[in-house]
């Protein structure tokens, strides 16, 4: 294994399509709640939408030689992002700031778990979000089903805040 993280630019997001699509795939099976919310759920219609919606982006993959075997996206995005025709993720009211920091999707293969892989992918993500005076909270939004990510979040300091959408997704929260 030899692994390299790679931060990439926006318009290499193309990289990410197929672990996108696996990413989703992935909570699917896990899902006890309507996993059927995820049929219509792939790059197109979950990761370009919320690249073209945030204010600043940050992409980073993680690559076996040339085979790209996980990646985190998190972005800074106007809190009103989160308020729209799927859900109201958090209560708006409770953001003072216009925007929030956000790991949207963290996605690794199989054969890479439990190697550190997350964790730096993590870190890497925190630390850039971090960077933004004017964001306060930080949001991760986790699918049902997806204990161990869950775990995971919490152990790195994040709190469950609330559920939305019946128990389909599990809202965590930290504050600066």
């Amino acid at each position: 294994m030899n692994l390299q993280y790679e931060v990439i630019p926006e318009e290499k997001i193309e990289y990410c399509r197929d672990l996108c699509n696996e990413l989703m795939a992935f909570q699917k099976s896990k899902s006890y709640i309507t996993p059927e919310l995820f049929d219509n759920m792939n790059f197109d219609t979950r990761m370009i939408p919320s690249l073209k919606s945030a204010i600043h982006n940050y992409i980073v993959v993680v690559k076996d030689e040339d085979n790209i075997v996980g990646y985190v996206y998190s972005n800074i995005s106007p809190k009103e992002t989160y308020s729209n025709d799927f859900a109201t993720f958090f209560d708006l009211s409770s953001v003072s700031k216009k925007n929030v920091g956000c790991l949207s999707q963290f996605y690794i293969k199989e054969g890479y778990r439990q190697y550190g892989v997350g964790s730096t992918l993590f870190n890497m993500s925190m630390k850039w979000l971090k960077q933004f005076d004017d964001i306060e909270n930080y949001f991760i939004f986790v699918s049902n089903g997806n204990e161990d990510a869950l775990e995971f979040y919490k152990r790195k300091g994040f709190s469950v805040s609330h559920d939305i959408l019946d128990g389909f997704i599990t809202v965590l929260r930290n504050k600066k």
